[in-house]
């Protein structure tokens, strides 16, 4: 879960990591307060998620309360790499001597932790690691170990810090790893982390990505979730504890394990190449257990995206057999009843598959066409949606 900068920066201030004030608002008047009470130079900024705030018009500076007021009015609506600004933070004003880079993630191909770190901050991350990669340090990090002062020294070294830096941002690198580990993240990101002119080193914009794997243990984390900007086929999904994304395409597709679901949505993409460009339309993996209840609501999640012509169910039979998994389509078929209006074509393979596919051929429900093989029930499913 990614959180908008606000949430970071509450998360950093209640984690000890220097930030200044902040206050959110979601209208102009409310901007102009915030303002006054900060007082001094404030910074008006977009609240979304993605990049490029600033060259879109999505962060202003304001010298007096009217001028935050203003900025706020001509932010809020604006629409930044198709996301819809509304929200800004009015934040205060900061006296910027130099800025610099910092981030810690998770490095899945090595199995570690990884910093991030440059002197030079305040512009694309990206640009930077692709025109001048010697100015960004990639300092791996071992979990067991973590982010010690003596580590952050390390860190700060290789980013080219000059030696009466050191000791000013290596206590600041500790604080935000706290903030990764504390809080379970995937990220955590500062660009720019600032040199003021009074000395003080200040996190001025963050950005966390939090595992929800972790939720179990994170339960406050929930409150910071975003629920009238998600998918609502997606939050419909999670209310079903079901795995799925969606996708812009028109075949529905169910399967059970990741590593299956991913190659059917490669098979129906290709096979949609010749049924004029038909596309898988989501990932939805019901798991081991495709019982009835599971079933049925994956269908429905599914049979919900009006862009849905046809749905693809391509389950292999292991632990689940073949039999309990036909019993749960057809069951599935009966609890949806009218709400079941688009063709599915059904592969069954693996455990007791001849007796799960004799269970849907004697159901002879009329959405529903058997195939025998991955290949031929994505051609079946895109012939079906291009119709």
């Amino acid at each position: 879960m990614d959180l908008y900068e606000y949430q970071a920066r509450d998360l950093f201030e209640k984690h000890g990591v220097p930030v200044l004030p902040g206050i959110i608002a979601d209208t102009p008047e409310e901007a102009r307060a915030a303002a006054e009470r900060i007082g001094g130079v404030t910074v008006v900024k977009a609240q979304v998620k993605t990049g490029g705030r600033g060259k879109a018009g999505g962060v202003k500076v304001a010298k007096t309360a009217e001028d935050a007021e203003a900025a706020a009015r001509a932010i809020l609506g604006l629409d930044i790499k198709g996301h819809v600004v509304k929200r800004v933070m009015v934040a205060a004003g900061a006296d910027i001597t130099e800025e610099y880079y910092f981030s810690v993630l998770l490095d899945r191909a090595n199995r570690n932790y990884l910093a991030l770190c440059s002197y030079e901050g305040g512009m694309e991350i990206e640009q930077l690691a692709e025109e001048r990669p010697e100015a960004l340090a990639r300092v791996a990090v071992d979990p067991a170990v973590g982010i010690t002062l003596e580590v952050a020294r390390e860190i700060a070294v290789a980013a080219k810090f000059p030696a009466e830096l050191v000791e000013k941002v290596a206590p600041v690198f500790v604080t935000l790893y706290g903030v990764y580990t504390a809080e379970d993240a995937t990220l955590v990101e500062v660009n720019p982390l600032v040199l003021t002119g009074a000395g003080d080193i200040v996190a001025l914009d963050g950005k966390v990505s939090l595992d929800e794997n972790a939720g179990f243990r994170q339960p406050e984390h929930e409150a910071l979730e975003d629920k009238d900007a998600a998918d609502p086929l997606e939050a419909k999904a999670k209310q079903h504890d079901l795995n799925y994304v969606k996708l812009d395409g028109e075949v529905g597709v169910i399967g059970n394990g990741a590593g299956l679901v991913m190659s059917t949505l490669d098979v129906v993409a290709y096979a949609g190449e010749k049924h004029g460009g038909v596309k898988p339309a989501n990932f939805l993996d019901i798991g081991g257990g495709a019982s009835a209840e599971v079933m049925a609501a994956g269908l429905d999640v599914i049979l919900g995206d009006p862009q849905v012509k046809s749905v693809f169910v391509n389950v292999f039979g292991g632990i689940t057999s073949c039999v309990a998994v036909a019993d749960g389509i057809v069951k599935a078929l009966e609890l949806l009843g009218d709400a079941a209006t688009k063709p599915l074509v059904v592969r069954l393979d693996g455990n007791q598959v001849e007796e799960g596919r004799a269970i849907l051929a004697a159901a002879a429900h009329p959405l529903v066409t058997l195939a025998t093989t991955m290949d031929d029930g994505a051609d079946k499913a895109a012939a079906l949606a291009a119709k």
